[in-house]
Formats: C-alpha cells, sequence, structure tokens
C-alpha cells in the first residue's frame, strides 16, 4: 500500500499543474483576437465534449461490471458505487478518525492490484487525503465489523495518470474492505 500513498503524493502536482493551465489561459490580459477565439472555443468545446465521452464510457464499464456481477450497489453524488456486504457494529467512521482495514483493490478486468499483507493493515487518519479519495469516502459508510465493496471511478482513484506501476490510466478500481478498527481523534 506503500505505493498507494507514494503514487497518491503525485495527485496534489497534476492538479496544481491543471488549476495553473486553467488560471493561465483565463487571466490574459489582451482579448484574443476573432479567430483565435474560434479556435480556442473549439478546442475548449472539443475538450469537454471528450470528457464527457471518457466520463460516460467508464460509468458505462462499471454499470455493466455490477451487472454481471448482479450486485446491488448504492451510487453517492460523487460517482463512487458501494455495498455492505456485512454489517458491522456502532458508529460510522467519520472524518478525523483513525482507521484500520483490510483490502483488496482489482480492476474493472479482475486483475488484482494490491492487497493486505496476511496481519497487516492500512491505517490512515479519516480526511487527511493519505488515500484516494473514493477509498475515504467508502470508508465513512461503515462501521468497525463492516465488509463492504467498493467500485471507485477513476477521478477518484488515480485519475488521468494511474499510480505509475500497477493501476493504468483512468482506472476504475473494485476494492473489497474490511474495516477493522476505528479509533476517534481525542479533542
Amino acid at each position: 500500500m506503500n505505493t498507494l500513498r507514494i503514487a497518491y503524493f503525485f495527485r496534489p502536482l497534476y492538479l496544481a499543474f491543471s488549476i495553473s493551465v486553467v488560471f493561465f489561459i483565463s487571466c490574459t490580459e489582451a482579448p484574443l483576437k476573432t479567430g483565435s477565439d474560434r479556435n480556442v472555443q473549439t478546442l475548449e468545446d472539443s475538450v469537454i465534449i471528450l470528457n464527457k465521452h471518457i466520463v460516460q464510457s467508464e460509468n458505462q464499464e462499471i454499470d455493466d461490471f455490477i451487472h454481471r456481477y448482479q450486485w446491488e450497489m448504492i451510487q453517492t453524488q460523487t460517482g463512487l458505487r458501494y455495498m455492505i456486504y456485512k454489517a458491522g457494529n456502532g458508529p460510522n467512521a467519520k472524518s478525523g478518525d483513525i482507521v484500520s482495514i483490510k483490502y483488496k483493490v482489482n480492476l474493472l478486468t479482475g486483475d488484482l492490484v494490491y492487497m493486505s499483507d496476511s496481519g497487516a493493515m492500512l491505517t490512515f487518519e479519516v480526511g487527511k487525503r493519505n488515500v484516494v479519495s473514493g477509498l475515504e469516502e467508502g470508508i465513512m459508510f461503515m462501521k468497525k465489523g463492516s465488509r463492504a465493496k467498493l467500485i471507485v471511478p477513476s477521478h477518484l482513484a488515480f485519475g488521468l495518470l494511474g499510480d505509475m506501476e500497477k493501476i493504468p490510466a483512468r482506472a476504475a478500481l473494485v476494492c473489497d474492505v474490511e474495516l477493522c478498527a476505528i479509533n476517534p481523534v481525542k479533542k
């Protein structure tokens, strides 16, 4: 899972680069020439259309995967799909809690990419962005002892670049997670 943490390190760099590009494009002082305006608008429209197509395609792949396994999953507003198949006890995990999980991460193709070592757990503080945002979101629907399947779309996982090792670009992840411990942070 150290690889997941290292790869997750690059997400802020990608975000900063994206924001810089948007800032640069939107902050030009001189108005563009009429011909250039049309070219820029055409390029922006093309990028928007391409992104919508990519999101629709990924959503269709995820829906087909869920249908193939006949899972009944809940979809959040962010696009995360989750299914709690073993209920736990106590309160749900929340931002600020220190949680420990066992996990297995597959691609939609079924390829296993990561799993916790036997006996070892991944421990992190929810809300600190030490893991992919889709995993953090899914954990907050779980109680101690819960087991869940999460399907994390690429924009909530490793995005356009993948993790540079085992997870390819724009890959949705299928996570099987067991929430073993919740330790609230003392205030």
